[in-house]
């Protein structure tokens, strides 16, 4: 069954005649996403956490506020089904950069360190993402460091 988030992907990200999006915005909207799937990783979402997401996305994308909250609310009503995480990292695969990647994980370390603590469901799917982007584990293990100490 195809979760709503996949519809999302389908909807927004895929190019075809009906969705003439620029790939900017669909790599932003793929980028978010996996920061959305990150903020319910541990099906217990703190108000840090949703402070936390919706300043990165705002720092890092130009998405439309109702785009945001889509996100959101989509990943809110999809948390227990599986999502296809290939259709978002091939996408950012194919047109990110490697040190655009490791920033998207450090993005993800940045979110699963918001409520001060790491679940273990969290530090699995960001090792999955990580897997999926192509980032070395070095890079992967780099960026959980610097997540955990930020800057003053």
């Amino acid at each position: 069954m195809f979760s709503k988030l996949q519809q999302f992907f389908d909807k927004y990200l895929h190019e075809t005649a009906e969705n003439k999006a620029p790939l900017q915005h669909r790599l932003q909207l793929a980028a978010a996403a996996l920061m959305v799937e990150m903020l319910y990783a541990d099906d217990q979402v703190s108000e840090q956490e949703e402070t936390k997401i919706r300043q990165l996305i705002s720092q890092r994308f130009e998405l439309k506020s109702d785009e945001i909250e889509s996100l959101i609310e989509l990943a809110h009503n999809e948390k227990h089904d599986a999502t296809d995480y290939f259709a978002f990292t091939s996408l950012l695969n194919k047109h990110y950069s490697q040190p655009q990647k490791v920033k998207l994980v450090e993005d993800l370390w940045t979110l699963a360190y918001a409520d001060q603590q790491l679940d273990k469901f969290e530090e699995h799917l960001l090792r999955r993402l990580a897997d999926l982007l192509h980032v070395p584990h070095q890079d992967f293990i780099r960026t959980k460091h610097k997540a955990q100490t930020p800057s003053a």
